[in-house]
């Protein structure tokens, strides 16, 4: 048990430094003197990198049957790369340094959520009780990190990044690892995951819900401060938000198998619709604040039980693999097509016009969870029959 708090200590630190990245590099990448749609391509650029990286590190780690080590190579390789990157202004050399950055953030996410799952099954606790702990660390940081930023500059982002991370890869050190899996994952297994009607559908129903997820995450810092917040406002959204999400997946050994995992996505679906629609009409930065715990509503449902569903759908020598597939849709193609769509919209009007098409995705987002809801249990009790 005392193994297993160092992997809730490494999630705890490794979500405060992806906060830092999350909540304020737009508004650093504003602060460079970048224009709307060059802060839209460079944050297209993580999710892009995130597409490649995320299925390429989750099959190394179930092909080596070790998810820690990997990690750890991960986690170390953004520390040094992100050194570098935040020593730049100029947007044709961002771009590239951004993109081998994130190749390592991004999938480091997925990569602790995997081991997390997996050692939660292997030690018997609730996942939801380790996972909750990435949000603690988000929201603390987006709090502490608001007023830190508000101190000492933005343009000294890095150091309170390199700090959290530090302390994650110090962490993943001492967390435990993974037990392997006896039989050998292969390349040509990996690519028949792409051949599975059911995971492909399942990955495209949540493109449609997750999409309007990660444009709320690249343009809530300018949204608040387009109404009149500042970071620190930006700060106490976030926080709200994760906090929320931290008590869902705390209680998630109460709810979550009560119900079918696709009831919950599409409840999620129909939270995540209400949601944008409020914000599209909210009046001051203060209304946001209180509508961010609708964020954490409609995301700790909706991660957790697609994670989870999965974990169902994929062998169980690929389940990195898999998971990380399902954070590459959810984390990368989303926010490929959220940032660069959402940036053009504010280059033509502004954030808040962001919020009204959100409505229009989220709601296409829950018609396709019931579709697919109604076919999976109709398939499911057709063989039961």
């Amino acid at each position: 048990m005392a193994s297993i708090w160092k992997l809730k200590g490494m999630l705890f630190f490794f979500h405060a430094a992806m906060t830092i990245i999350v909540s304020y590099l737009p508004v650093y990448f504003q602060s460079l003197g970048l224009n709307g749609s060059e802060i839209g391509i460079l944050l297209a650029v993580g999710p892009a990198a995130a597409i490649v990286a995320q299925p390429f590190w989750g099959f190394m780690s179930d092909r080596r049957k070790t998810v820690k080590r990997i990690l750890i190579l991960c986690l170390s390789s953004a520390f040094f790369v992100g050194f570098v990157f935040f020593q730049l202004e100029e947007f044709f050399l961002l771009f590239p340094v951004m993109f081998v950055f994130f190749s390592f953030m991004s999938p480091a996410g997925g990569l602790g959520d995997s081991l997390s799952q997996k050692v939660s099954v292997q030690r018997g606790v609730s996942f939801g009780s380790i996972r909750m702990w990435g949000s603690l660390g988000f929201g603390s940081a987006s709090l502490a990190g608001g007023y830190i930023l508000s101190y000492i500059g933005i343009a000294n982002i890095y150091y309170v990044f390199a700090s959290f991370l530090l302390l994650a890869i110090l962490l993943t050190c001492l967390a435990p690892d993974s037990e392997p899996t006896k039989r050998p994952a292969q390349l040509i297994d990996a690519f028949r995951l792409l051949k599975e009607r059911e995971l492909l559908i399942f990955l495209a129903v949540i493109l449609t819900i997750s999409l309007t997820h990660r444009m709320n995450d690249s343009f809530l810092s300018l949204y608040i401060i387009e109404l009149g917040g500042d970071e620190s406002v930006i700060g106490i959204a976030w926080f709200i938000g994760v906090v929320t999400e931290a008590a869902v997946f705390a209680l998630s050994v109460y709810w979550l198998y009560k119900w079918h995992p696709l009831t919950l996505i599409t409840i999620a679906a129909a939270i995540y619709m209400m949601r944008w629609l409020l914000m599209a009409m909210a009046p001051g930065p203060e209304f946001v604040l209180v509508l961010q715990v609708m964020h954490g509503l409609a995301f700790g449902t909706f991660y957790l039980t697609a994670f989870q569903f999965v974990s169902k759908l994929v062998p169980e020598h690929l389940q990195s693999t898999g998971h990380l597939l399902f954070i590459a849709v959810f984390f990368g193609f989303s926010g490929v097509t959220g940032s660069l769509f959402g940036g053009a919209i504010i280059n033509g009007f502004d954030v808040r016009t962001v919020y009204y098409v959100m409505v229009w995705i989220a709601s296409i987002g829950l018609v396709s969870a019931l579709g697919y809801r109604y076919v999976f249990l109709k398939k499911s009790r057709e063989m039961n029959a």
